[in-house]
């Protein structure tokens, strides 16, 4: 490379290292890797070449590296100690030369491989700061346009990156069109094909309403309330788990809001899908009683060490306890993390009766 372009180059890794954090000793090493291998493919050569470039001046200097042998048997890897002593006296068999090499017309050649590398390290290092960037947004709330909705996974555009969300993470009740703005929850950040980071995004995730409550109950997000915990059929229903120590704060209250304001926004996001929150309690009987509202629960038994709830409803709360398709009891079981098994007061009067007739006629 000319003197010129040679300065030119170390100036512009400068400025690199200043603008983009892309470290100059790293763009070195990879350029010098990269001149060894256009050394060799243009010159067609066998030798082992090494490739130093000056980091202040930028000048590239080309070395044969060849051993110290006493007998020479391949040229291009060895040199005899006798010539290797007129180099340098203080060599000895075994050791190592570096023999400097200047070929003709490299310049050109190196100055076309530097640009080359210059550019790819660019986009990596882009790629690389990106992928970090949004890797640190792992579980906050992001919005894309539709970008493609065909097939079973959506595209969106989040600016910087495209966004992925796949069939399992979509809501079955929505249906998603082009160029449309929607919001999701940032799952997972990926390095997808060529390096490019891929974020996938879910709004079918638990989550997904945790953070919507964020931000709509400032309660929450100061942690004067706590989201202990969250279950949800997407699309259909959620149960909410929320408390408090702080005596004076209604945390259902202050969630549902002023004729249910701040839960409706929420609710609107989702499409209409309906959230129940409830009062967590340390109290498991109270908390399984209270994960299964609507309905009116009349008693709760517990088996601790099996995580196991008997529960006991009215005759006219049975089917709501249990939901359509079993959805009620199965969003507080998800809830609570309690097996619950629900039965109406005559069920258990009718199972009391048959095992007390079953003692009398063992006795």
């Amino acid at each position: 490379m000319k003197t010129t372009d040679s300065k030119e180059l170390i100036i512009a890794l400068d400025e690199l290292e200043k603008e983009r954090g892309i470290s100059k000793e790293y763009m070195l090493e990879s350029l010098e890797a990269a001149l060894v291998m256009a050394y060799k493919r243009n010159f067609d050569s066998a030798e082992n070449v090494k490739i130093t470039m000056d980091k202040e001046t930028g000048e590239i200097h080309i070395y044969a590296v060849k051993e110290v042998v006493k007998e020479v048997e391949d040229q291009m890897l060895q040199i005899s100690l006798d010539d290797a002593k007129n180099i340098n006296k203080k060599l000895k068999l075994g050791d190592s030369v570096n023999i400097e090499i200047i070929p003709k017309n490299f310049g050109r050649i190196a100055a076309g491989t530097a640009k080359q590398i210059i550019v790819q390290k660019i986009r990596e290092a882009e790629r690389e700061i990106l992928y970090k960037e949004f890797d640190q947004r792992k579980g906050e709330v992001v919005t894309g346009m539709i970008q493609k909705a065909e097939g079973t996974a959506l595209v969106l555009d989040l600016g910087k990156l495209e966004g992925i969300m796949p069939k399992k993470e979509q809501i079955p009740t929505e249906t998603y069109h082009l160029n449309e703005k929607i919001k999701g929850y940032v799952v997972d950040v990926q390095k997808g094909t060529k390096g490019n980071p891929q974020v996938v995004v879910s709004r079918s995730h638990p989550d997904f309403v945790r953070k919507l409550l964020e931000f709509e109950i400032p309660e929450i997000y100061e942690g004067l309330i706590e989201i202990k915990s969250v279950s949800r059929d997407p699309g259909y229903r959620s149960k909410v788990a929320v408390y408090s120590t702080n005596k004076d704060i209604d945390p259902v209250g202050s969630c549902v809001g002023q004729r249910g304001i701040r839960i409706q926004n929420v609710i609107r996001e989702l499409n209409g899908e309906k959230i129940d929150i409830i009062e967590w309690d340390e109290n498991p009987s109270m908390y399984i009683a209270q994960a299964l509202l609507p309905a009116e629960v009349l008693a709760v038994d517990i088996k601790e060490d099996e995580k196991f709830a008997q529960v006991i409803v009215a005759d006219d709360q049975l089917s709501l306890a249990i939901g359509k398709s079993g959805q009620n009891a199965r969003l507080a079981a998800r809830l609570t993390n309690w097996k619950i098994d629900i039965k109406s007061e005559s069920q258990y009067r009718e199972i009391l009766q048959s095992q007390t007739e079953e003692t009398e006629e063992q006795e």
